[in-house]
């Protein structure tokens, strides 16, 4: 009995010391686990949005050489009824307006400052499209309508192949991708644990094997498109995402801060997703793609490039959104209107005719309820159309 005792006593022990041992050498896996599961919970979903650093793999996206490029105050605008309703309604946590290149409007909200850099979510679609134009300008991207197989040959047999950049970049792969947030075992979910767990969306990109359609035929919002253009971009440069965008995009802007993108386990960006940027600066970007590519005088990206990507030119449904090159263009706007949208309320509201720029962050768990982004976009629009010239 005696002997039992201690082979049990030592077997103890070990299973232990195995499982400290197990602790350690995961910890930080299990930390980025549960920082995914805890990331949009009430209590923690706006702290969370300024400091994506604490819980992932991250990598700079430095500013350049430029000074900080300024950004001029106008006279304030007269905000139309309800939009204090509506900070507290949507967990707006910070409004930037601008008027011909003049700060009209600038307030933090729940805490946050002008110092926070805030997740982008699917505004960084928008700033990847911008990266690519200058690749296509420069011939380093022979045509869209290659294929992107291409450039990215481990998608050769996924449901990627066949699929041309074109047919990526609207959106229309026909790639089965489930994108609902609220469902744990959905795709978009099933690559956020991938991230979170230091994979490789490389592989969880030429994983995908099933079509619901034909590439090209149908518009639907798949976000692991985006990351495919990534994949295209890095074939084609031999470079990193961060280092092209900070080269060609951020440098000439002369932003406040550094940013960074959230990574996988191999250090590529999560390019669909995963900036971290301050208000001011997601405003120097829009304010380049309203005036046409043009920041400080010089031309950061092509205006033929900014003309075609925030044109409606994907094969979405009658009287629906319209989509372009990683850009949102709303139903019934005004000329020249374009959008960058994210999950939990991110937008940059861009009116490229009226010269007015709208940069939205915010914790909106409330962002897939019905009609809430019908009612942000006229929120928006009514702050645009109520600046005096």
């Amino acid at each position: 009995m005696r002997t039992f005792g201690k082979w049990l006593g030592r077997g103890l022990v070990a299973l232990i010391l195995a499982a400290v041992v197990i602790g350690v050498w995961k910890r930080e896996d299990l930390m980025r686990l549960w920082a995914v599961n805890s990331l949009f919970s009430e209590s923690r979903i706006v702290g969370n949005f300024s400091h994506m650093d604490r819980a992932f793999l991250t990598t700079p996206v430095k500013r350049g050489a430029l000074p900080e490029s300024e950004l001029p105050k106008g006279p304030d605008a007269e905000l139309p009824a309800g939009v204090d309703q509506w900070i507290r309604d949507r967990s707006v946590t910070s409004l930037l307006v601008m008027k011909n290149g003049k700060i009209v409007h600038e307030s933090y909200h729940l805490g946050t400052t002008a110092q926070d850099r805030r997740i982008s979510w699917s505004l960084a679609k928008s700033y990847l499209s911008a990266l690519f134009g200058t690749l296509v300008a420069d011939g380093t991207i022979a045509s869209l309508d290659e294929p992107v197989t291409t450039y990215a040959p481990s998608l050769k047999g996924s449901a990627y192949d066949g699929a041309t950049i074109r047919n990526v970049l609207n959106m229309a792969s026909g790639v089965t991708f489930d994108e609902d947030y609220l469902d744990y075992n959905s795709d978009i979910n099933r690559m956020g644990r991938v991230v979170a767990l230091g994979g490789r969306l490389d592989d969880f990109a030429a994983g995908l094997t099933e079509r619901f359609t034909a590439p090209g035929t149908q518009w639907q919002y798949v976000s692991i498109d985006t990351h495919v253009i990534g994949m295209v971009i890095r074939g084609a440069t031999g470079r990193s995402v961060p280092d092209l965008l900070s080269e060609r995009i951020m440098a000439p802007l002369g932003m406040e801060q550094e940013a960074y993108y959230i990574t996988d386990g191999a250090g590529v960006a999560f390019v669909l997703g995963g900036l971290n940027i301050t208000t001011r600066d997601y405003a120097r970007f829009a304010l380049m793609i309203q005036q046409d590519g043009r920041y400080n005088g010089a031309q950061v990206v092509p205006k033929a490039w900014i003309e075609d990507s925030t044109a409606a030119s994907a094969p979405t449904a009658p009287g629906q959104i319209g989509y372009g090159y990683q850009w949102w263009i709303p139903a019934g706007g005004p000329p020249g209107e374009v959008l960058g949208r994210g999950i939990y309320g991110q937008y940059l509201y861009i009116d490229r005719v009226k010269g007015v720029v709208i940069v939205v962050t915010a914790a909106d768990r409330g962002f897939r309820n019905p009609g809430v982004n019908d009612a942000n976009i006229a929120m928006m629009r009514a702050i645009a159309q109520g600046i005096e010239e």
